[in-house]
């Protein structure tokens, strides 16, 4: 079998020499193939190598776009070379990868083993954080996967079977100096987004919104009215396939300094913005009707 840890440090090194440019002569393809032979001479694991260098390079731009909003303390020139390039190494598999060959856990427990041999000394904690804080955003996809070991599950096929996850949020808005403003979370993605989480066993919707809202943001908020309610369905590595519940409340609040949730994993900031700053942040196209609907009630009151 081949030794995936080795193949990894031969495009780490790859990565490195291309984010140098030393040779700008030579392209992506030769600058790996002549570190596979120096490095790797016999080892047969060249199209995963091909594969995982070649992609990284290809998703560059996406990819220090991410890095840049999960460190955002670390600008990416300030994140030392080898650093850099692990973090696009870790990243490219966790989003991009194939999570069957290399599951995202596996991907992270590789970038932090790759910085334990060639980054500082405090670089594996670096990488492990940035990738940490994706993995939560995107849900900690594999979680709850079992040994392969154990018997393969039949997952459900028919939709309407498939069990059922419900999540509560809110469209959190506070009236200060006869102003509106609303209240947003901003994530590892650059986007200013509404609070949200799972509703936990005994609680109802509005229950379920108003916790979430008080962990996710330090405010209290009062249920003023239903806003809406949407369902898509997702992949458990356990459970299979699993139809999402969200629904969303509008929720007045006192307004106060907002405390970001020291563990909340994906999100560095929450933030009032006035309701006139709201048309130009940054946010998810499904955030909108929501907001748009908050407003047209707020402003006929």
């Amino acid at each position: 079998m081949a030794n995936r840890h080795l193949s990894r440090s031969i495009v780490l090194q790859t990565l490195f020499e291309w984010d140098f440019a030393v040779e700008k002569d030579i392209t992506p393809e030769e600058m790996l193939s002549r570190n596979i032979e120096e490095f790797g001479p016999g080892l047969d694991d060249s199209h995963f190598m091909g594969e995982l260098f070649l992609g990284i390079i290809k998703k560059r731009t996406i990819i220090d776009e991410i890095m840049e909003k999960a460190a955002p303390d670390w600008p990416i020139d300030k994140i030392s070379v080898i650093d850099r390039n692990i973090l696009r190494l870790g990243l490219y598999e966790l989003l991009f990868g194939d999570r069957e060959q290399v599951p995202p856990k596996v991907a992270i427990n590789e970038a932090i083993e790759l910085a334990k041999s060639f980054g500082g000394e405090n670089s594996s904690r670096f990488i492990n954080g940035v990738l940490g804080g994706v993995y939560k955003e995107i849900g900690e996809p594999g979680k709850d996967d079992v040994s392969t070991k154990k018997k393969h599950k039949h997952f459900e096929t028919d939709p309407s079977k498939f069990p059922i996850e419900k999540k509560a949020g809110a469209v959190v808005y506070s009236i200060n100096d006869d102003q509106i403003y609303f209240a947003f979370v901003h994530d590892v993605f650059g986007y200013w987004t509404l609070s949200k989480g799972s509703i936990e066993e005994g609680e109802n919707e509005e229950q379920g919104a108003i916790r979430e809202i008080k962990e996710e943001m330090g405010v209290d908020i009062k249920i003023k009215e239903l806003l809406g309610r949407s369902e898509y369905v997702a992949s458990h590595p356990e459970k299979g396939k699993i139809r999402k519940q969200v629904v969303f409340f509008l929720g007045e609040s006192n307004y106060q300094d907002l405390i970001l949730e020291k563990d909340c994993g994906g999100l560095d900031d929450a933030k009032w913005f006035k309701m006139e700053e709201v048309a130009s942040l940054k946010m998810y196209d499904n955030m909108i009707p929501l907001l748009t609907k908050a407003v047209e009630i707020l402003t006929k009151e």
